[in-house]
Formats: structure tokens, sequence, C-alpha cells
């Protein structure tokens, strides 16, 4: 058997006196999908960073294409073929397509002669091997998220990689674009290069990968086929417990209706004639493709991009909201669908993020109540099993999770009657994602509505009551929570008419 592509052997790192790894072991295969597994704060990040030269490992070994390598860096892991995708392409937006492709694979000094035909003709040569329908004139800000990771694999392919990583790629994809990047990540295999694969849907992992390795605490906790495991197998070597209820049963009856929408529209979103009804302790999906609208709904409602058409009653009296403080005043709260840019202030500590939407009821006058402050933030964070060293630690220092319920806690803290959630648990590991489960469902039986935007279609079936699908800015259909997935995608697609609750 030839020798692994990349092979890494009792890697340790630390930072201050956290151990991130913990001798972990790992190896890569030509023509391979290896999944890399584990919770938020398990090592992953660490492990692809000293792949990539970003960090130096503590102790061990990192053998590529057989040759052990010391002192790596990122120029030098470049130079031996190992590329890394993040979910983030790093692409400059105001630069075309092959602009970006040179900038990665030319080299050379400033004063020299450019050949515009021979750059223009290799960047269409590489997108064409991934697949790609992309002219090498366009600028990278008009292009999709899918279609700028195809810029940035085909940027890798340019420099001849052997060794890609995908960190989270499918993390902002609708289903169509994910079979799109699967599409070009077997043929990646089929060439020969090895890839390893990061994800937190394990659909996916069954779909493509030939191996997994699962960390877990920062240490190697078993590397298996595929073949040979299941769902249930995977998320006990993560979590190191049996995680039962995913999406845990609904326990509430539904009660008074809460929001009712008549036709309402928004031109400057492109929301169109939307009507429905959300009755408190229900839980009300909302699933679509990506710009379908579900988003834009949501800051209707929020007062963000107010609507100009419609009626909108809130138990029983008709409401404008034409800012979020009428919205908040109204009893709707929002965590919005990017966490580190609208939900949480990673430079400040836990207790200041979660009052911030109540500052003129725990601040009364030019009275500062830190006491207030402190015992609320405890009091939530004993409440949504927020892992933290306590109170005063900053939010960057959480994990995507524990962010995710400093945002969630925010909102409560108003003491909403409406609870709008985008992509809640975007992002975040399988035991993160069952606890912010058991949170929606026992907010829900407390009287709560919500109103749940996931592209997550798994999901969207688990956790919802009844399903809104969303195309073209209307809301095409209502289906049953426990519909036939293929039934959602064909409302999401417009291949089926209407449906009835």
């Amino acid at each position: 058997m030839s020798a692994p592509l990349l092979e890494l052997r009792q890697l340790a790192k630390s930072f201050g006196g956290a151990r991130a790894l913990r001798g972990v072991d790992f190896d890569l295969r030509a023509g391979e999908v290896h999944a890399l597994l584990g919770e938020n704060g398990a090592g992953k990040s660490t492990l692809i960073k000293i792949v990539t030269g970003a960090h130096q490992p503590d102790t061990g070994t990192i053998t590529v294409g057989g040759t052990r390598v010391a002192d790596l860096t990122p120029a030098t892991a470049r130079a031996l073929g190992i590329a890394c995708i993040y979910q983030q392409p790093a692409l400059f937006p105001d630069l075309t397509v092959a602009e970006n492709i040179a900038l990665r694979l030319e080299s050379g000094g400033t004063l020299r002669r450019l050949d515009w035909t021979t750059r223009t003709q290799r960047a269409q040569e590489l997108l064409q091997r991934v697949g790609a329908r992309i002219a090498p004139s366009a600028e990278v800000r008009q292009l999709s998220m899918p279609e700028q990771q195809l810029v940035e694999i085909a940027c890798a392919l340019g420099a001849g990689a052997r060794i890609v990583i995908m960190d989270e790629p499918t993390a902002s994809l609708t289903q169509t674009e994910q079979h799109l990047l699967f599409a070009v990540v077997r043929e990646l295999r089929k060439s020969g290069v090895g890839v390893i694969y990061i994800s937190h849907r394990l659909e996916e992992i069954f779909a493509l990968a030939d191996r997994v390795t699962v960390l877990r605490d920062g240490e190697s906790v078993g590397t298996h086929a595929v073949t040979a495991m299941d769902e249930a197998g995977l998320i006990r070597l993560m979590v190191g417990r049996e995680v039962k209820q995913l999406y845990p049963p609904s326990e509430s009856a539904p009660g008074e209706t809460v929001l009712a929408l008549r036709a309402v529209g928004c031109t400057a979103s492109g929301v169109r004639d939307v009507t429905l009804e959300l009755r408190a302790g229900e839980i009300l999906g909302l699933a679509g493709l990506v710009g379908a609208g579900r988003t834009e709904l949501a800051r209707v409602l929020f007062g963000l991009t107010p609507a100009d058409a419609g009626e909108i009653t809130l138990r029983g009296e008709r409401v404008t909201l034409r800012s979020p403080q009428d919205a908040v005043a109204r009893g709707i709260a929002y965590v919005p669908e990017d966490r580190r840019r609208h939900g949480v202030v990673l430079e400040m500590p836990i207790e200041e993020n979660m009052t911030m939407a109540i500052h003129r009821r725990i601040f009364r006058g030019a009275w500062l109540r830190f006491a207030a402050e402190r015992s609320l933030a405890l009091e939530f964070i004993r409440d949504l099993a927020v892992k933290c060293s306590g109170p005063t630690a900053v939010g960057g220092s959480l994990s995507g999770g524990n962010q995710q319920k400093i945002s969630l806690a925010r909102w409560l803290a108003t003491k909403p009657r409406l609870l709008i959630l985008d992509e809640p648990t975007q992002g975040v590991d399988v035991g993160a994602k069952s606890e912010i489960h058991k949170i929606i469902r026992r907010l829900a039986k407390e009287g709560l509505a919500v109103l749940l935007i996931s592209s997550d279609l798994p999901e969207v079936l688990g956790m919802c009551d009844r399903i809104g699908v969303m195309r073209g800015g209307k809301l095409c259909a209502i289906l049953p929570g426990k519909s036939d997935p293929h039934a959602v995608m064909a409302a999401a697609l417009g291949t089926a008419e209407k449906g009835a609750v």
C-alpha cells in the first residue's frame, strides 16, 4: 500500500493552560474523502490550523506524501499541495474571478507584463474542471455562495492541491447547491485528491465519506469506515453519551392566535401576499430555498423592513410595525441568522450581551443596577445550560452552540409572546443542537408562539407542528409537520400545488 497523502501522529497543542489536542492520530489517503467530526471545542479547528501551518504543534509528527515535515508554515503547506476551503470563501469581492485566481496562482514581482488572454484561459479551464458555469470576467460580489466556493476549489486545483480541506462547506447552501458541491467532491476523489471533510450534518457524511474520524475533548476517539457506522453510533462517539431525542416530541396544544397575517407584502424586500396564522404553543416552520423570502418575512415582522401592504394582527389587534422598537414593545423577539454579526457582540461579557435588549427596564433612570444584570445572567446561564466560566466571560470565548444560547437569552429577557428563530442551529454540533431543540420545545410548551426558519429540512420536519413553504417571496404551501420531505421540496421548487393543513 502506498504511503498516505497526510499522516499525523500524536499531535498535541495547548493554549495557555487549555489543552486543545491530546495526542491525535489522523491519516488521509489519495482518492479518499475522510470526514472529521466532533462537537464544537473538540479540537477540529486546531487540527486544521496545524495542517495548514497556521499553528505549530507542541509535540507530534506531520508527514506529507511520505516525507516528515517540520515547522510547517502556510507557505510550505501551499507548496506541499494543501488547500483549505472555508465556509466563508476568502475572495476579493471587487475583483473578477480570473483576477482572484491569478492572485492565488501567479508569482513574480510587481513590474512584469500581464498576459490577460492566458490568465483568462487558465481561469476558464479550472472552472470547467470543477463544473462551474461562471464567466472569468464576473465580479466575485455577483456570485452566489456556492459559486464562490467553486472558485475556491478551482484555485486549489490550479495550485496543484493534493489535500483539500472543506470546513462546513454546505452550511449556507440549499439542497440543490449541496448536490452540485457533492458532485465536485466526488470528481476530486476520482482524480486522486484526498479530501478532509468537516460537517455537523451527519447525512452528508454518509453520502460522501469513505472513512470518519471523531474527536472528543481534543482526542481522537475512533476512526471507522463509514459503511460500518450508523447515525446513533457517530453521535455516541461525538458526545460520549446517548442523544435519544435530537427532535423531541411536541408536548403543547396550540392556544389562541398570536399572529395573523393577511396579504402582507413589502416591496423593498420582495415579500408578497403572505397570509398565515400562528398560535400560542405552536412551532410553525418556514422552509424554502435560499432567496425564497423566509428571512425577508422575519425582517418585516420585526420592523426592520416594514410591510407596505396587507394587515398584521397580534393577539386580535391590528398593528403597524415600523421599527424593531415597535416589534419588541408588541412582544416580538427575533434571533437572527448570523449570530456572529447580529446575535452576539463577541468582545462583550455574557451578562452584557444578555441584557442589551432590556437596558431601559434593568437600568431605570440614571441607576446602574449591575447586581440585577448579574442575577439575570446567572439565571439564564442555569436555565439554558450555557457552558462558560461565568457571566463575565466574553461572547467570543464560547462555542457556537453556547453563543446561540446567549443570543436566545437576550431576546427571552424581553418576555416575548412571539419568538422568531432564523437558522437557530446552523453551524452547531449535534449535542448543542439537541439542547437547543429541547429549549425550543419547552418554550412552546410554556405558551410561546415560535416561527422557526431553517434550511435544514430534517430539523423543519422534526421540530415543527406545521410547515410553511416559501418561494419567490410568497407563501406557496402550508403542510403538516410530519410531511414527506419530497412534498416540502416539491413545493419549494414549484412542482406541487398549494398544500392544506
